[in-house]
Order: structure tokens, then C-alpha cells, then sequence
């Protein structure tokens, strides 16, 4: 089993930054890729970012392209969300994710092996 705790999520006004972080704990094997989701209110879950663990290779959405940043610390064990020029559609729950198999378009796609429970980001006009 894997556990991935979010933290960072808050209020911000259009325009700032925010950076969330996912820690993962549990499993010690395997190289995840791990990703970031989001469900704005009434909406569906949508990929927004991930990245491979071991050689670092990342895929964004084109919502956020150029605006938002992956990254992750081994020692760690923590992924990173780095958030920039934020709109107001960007305002959602945001959740992490990893997948210990597969490609970066795979988790693109949602099929995921384990979920966080997510951290509100809420960006005001």
C-alpha cells in the first residue's frame, strides 16, 4: 500500500502562486510515475501534471503548460506542484497520484494504482 498526503491547497488571487506537495509513504519498491489531477466544482477529474520518477520526464495538460511546474525530491519522497499565473478555472480539489507501471500517458489517462484525498485550491478574481 501506498499513502500520498497533499498539502500546500489555499486561497490566492488571480494572478499568484501556489505550491502543493504530495508525500508518499508505504511502499519502498518500484519507481512510480507519480501526477497531479484536479475536480473543479460539478466537474470531472482531469490530468493536469505528471512526471517519471526515476528519469524525471514530465507531461502537462495544455490548461497549465507554461504556467505550472512538476517536480520531485527523492530523498524525499515528495512531488511538487509548482503554481503560477493563476486563473480562476483553476480553482478546484487538487489530488495526487502514482502509478508503479506504464507510461506518463497512462497516467494522463487516469488509470492510476493509488490516490491522495486531495487539497482545496480556491484562486479568486
Amino acid at each position: 500500500q501506498v499513502q500520498l498526503v497533499e498539502s500546500g491547497g489555499g486561497l490566492v488571487q488571480a494572478g499568484g502562486s501556489l505550491r502543493l506537495s504530495c508525500a508518499a509513504s508505504g511502499r519502498t519498491f518500484g519507481t512510480p510515475n507519480m501526477g497531479w489531477f484536479r475536480q473543479a466544482p460539478g466537474k470531472e477529474r482531469e490530468f493536469v501534471a505528471a512526471i517519471n520518477w526515476s528519469g524525471g520526464s514530465t507531461t502537462y495538460s495544455d490548461s497549465v503548460k507554461g504556467r505550472f511546474t512538476i517536480s520531485g525530491d527523492n530523498a524525499k519522497n515528495t512531488v511538487y506542484l509548482q503554481m503560477n499565473s493563476l486563473k480562476p478555472e483553476d480553482t478546484a480539489v487538487y489530488y495526487c497520484a502514482a502509478k508503479y507501471s506504464g507510461s506518463l500517458q497512462i497516467v494522463a489517462l487516469g488509470v492510476i494504482d493509488y490516490w491522495g484525498k486531495g487539497t482545496l485550491v480556491t484562486v479568486s478574481s
